[in-house]
């Protein structure tokens, strides 16, 4: 049986403490550090919880940024004005919960950090990430995520594109 999970934004309430992704970084990110980047207002944290034992299966961060115009791939801003920079939304951090792993529910959470922004009053163009290695890098070129910048790590998705495959 396959778990149902609520999105919603951190809260007091949320246990963060029992959080395991398997990268320790990560999970000491969720239990000390985010609420406090949510109070100086530098990222927003989101969380996937298991509908029926309240249990934090995931998590990611959104920030806004921009990039460079010049370094994005072609394909992408030959309908973009020529400004200097493009606003993006960046994907900070995420993880699963090591319980929750390999349900796809990293990709729902991309989903919805995507429909997030879409949805935001401030104009974004793209999401962005920074992959912690090729492993991470992998999983967001499935998503539909390409290189760009120089940097292999550095990856940049349309929020079009996230959008129409979510119908």
């Amino acid at each position: 049986m396959t778990a149902r999970f609520r999105l919603e934004p951190l809260g007091p309430g949320h246990d963060r403490n029992t959080f395991s992704c398997g990268v320790a970084a990560l999970d000491s990110y969720l239990a000390g550090l985010a609420g406090q980047d949510i109070k100086r207002r530098v990222s927003a944290c989101y969380v996937a919880c298991e509908v029926t034992s309240g249990k934090v299966a995931g998590f990611y961060t959104l920030a806004a940024s921009s990039v460079p115009l010049h370094d994005l791939p072609p394909s992408l801003t030959k309908r973009l004005p020529r400004y200097p920079s493009v606003p993006v939304a960046r994907v900070g951090r995420l993880a699963i919960d090591m319980a929750f792993q390999g349900r796809k529910l990293g990709g729902a959470l991309l989903a919805d950090a995507a429909v997030r922004s879409a949805r935001s009053e401030a104009a974004v163009f793209a999401l962005i990430v920074d992959a912690k290695d090729e492993g991470a890098a992998a999983f967001y070129r499935h998503h539909g995520f390409e290189p760009f910048g120089g940097n292999p790590l550095q990856l940049v998705g349309p929020l079009q594109r996230f959008l129409q495959a979510a119908g």
